[in-house]
């Protein structure tokens, strides 16, 4: 005759070991998933930058293309 406390025993970690193998594998799903996103935004961060510096250089040029404007013409 086997002992039920060790059978029940068995029976909870057959359970938890089965659950913690899903678990796993959800992790590692989720971990792919952020691999994903993590290189989705690098390019978006790239394009960011490239987009800001633009900017910054568009703001440039017409500061100084006013201030040159300017010059010109108020000379007499």
């Amino acid at each position: 005759m086997e002992n039920p406390h060790a059978e029940r025993q068995a029976v909870l970690l057959e359970r938890i070991l089965k659950n913690t193998s899903k678990c796993t594998e959800t992790i590692l799903e989720l971990n792919n998933s952020l691999e994903e996103i993590i290189q989705a935004n690098y390019h978006l961060q790239t394009a960011a930058n490239l987009s800001m510096q633009y900017r910054k250089n568009v703001q440039y040029n017409l500061t100084s293309a006013k201030s040159h404007h300017t010059q010109h013409h108020d000379k007499p």
